[in-house]
């Protein structure tokens, strides 16, 4: 029996050593096949650029956006504030239509439409940005901590019922009576109850997140909180949090132009959309007088799609979903 056996293994060796080959180990090769050279922000940047709507308005924003920067330092350009003489008269050049010195026209006391679009434009753009980055930082930083610590939850829980219970209106118009009328007072005033929707929506997301098992697994290893949030959790919320904070510059720009509605805006030697919007109105039933409504809300409403469109689409490239 054991003569049989020692047959079978003979054959089986002999096969093995015909049929077989010992592979020999690259350990570069190796590292080779187990790199990834793959990039989370290329791969959402490339699956943002498949949106033809997006990149085309992406574009327009940029050199919008830039204009308004260098449009004072440009040949040719007048000033925003300055009024201008009819030089046969020698009369305030008001409600001039527009033409080859006054482009876009001039308002009811002869300033240039053009040059107060641009400034205005890049005031309303200024307190948009501000106004969203402040929201970002101050809703992201309390949403967090009220998501993921659970000692922080029930102060920070009737901060936001009493912020919430105002109205933002009523502190906007609170606000500007209380203080100047100026850039600032409506930045301070929107970001005193913009970053709630912001803190709400993040914290709900990481109430969601922090129970999971990876993030339980961290903490058992040691892993200390703030790098637990930066790396599990944040990084997951990163598509909702560009989305809010590309409409968060639009509306706070249609809060400014609601609030100059209302004539508690920027005073009027301050050029804004809101502004150039209001005095617009007044005129917008007179056929001969309407541009000066129709350029500034033309340009309005181009920003207002514009980040719109832009910020949904990054949120969906943003999703890990649809990369490449």
């Amino acid at each position: 029996m054991g003569m049989y056996t020692d047959e079978i293994n003979n054959i089986s060796n002999k096969s093995r050593e015909t049929l077989f080959e010992f592979a020999e180990v690259d350990a570069r090769q190796a590292e080779e096949t187990g790199y990834s050279n793959y990039s989370y922000w290329r791969s959402t940047w490339q699956s943002f650029l498949k949106n033809r709507l997006a990149v085309f308005l992406l574009v327009g924003v940029i050199i919008i956006v830039g204009f308004t920067i260098l449009q004072p330092y440009l040949p040719a350009q007048k000033s925003p504030t300055e009024i201008y003489l009819d030089e046969q008269t020698g009369m305030q050049a008001r409600n001039i239509a527009p033409n080859a010195e006054f482009w876009f026209g001039t308002n009811s006391i002869g300033q240039d439409l053009w040059s107060r679009i641009w400034a205005g434009t890049r005031t309303s753009l200024f307190i948009g940005c501000v106004v969203a980055l402040v929201e970002a930082v101050v809703g992201i930083t309390i949403g967090t901590l009220w998501g993921f610590s659970r000692k922080l939850e029930a102060p920070i829980t009737q901060l936001y019922n009493v912020v919430d219970n105002i109205p933002t209106t009523i502190v906007l118009i609170l606000m500007s009576y209380i203080l100047r009328p100026s850039i600032s007072t409506i930045i301070i005033a929107m970001c005193i109850t913009g970053w709630v929707e912001m803190a709400r929506f993040i914290r709900n997301q990481i109430v969601i997140l922090r129970d999971r098992e990876y993030n339980l697994a961290s903490k058992c290893l040691g892993t200390p909180d703030y790098r637990i949030i930066l790396k599990n959790l944040l990084p997951y919320l990163i598509s909702v949090i560009m989305l809010r904070m590309s409409l968060a510059i639009p509306f706070a720009i249609g809060a400014e132009v609601f609030l100059t509605y209302i004539g508690l805006g920027l005073p009027i030697s301050e050029p804004s959309l809101g502004n150039l919007i209001n005095e617009g109105r007044v005129l917008m039933m007179s056929p001969d007088l309407r541009y000066q409504l129709i350029f500034p809300s033309i340009v309005l409403s181009v920003i207002t799609i514009a980040f719109y469109i832009i910020g949904n689409s990054f949120a969906d490239a943003a999703d890990p979903k649809n990369h490449v």
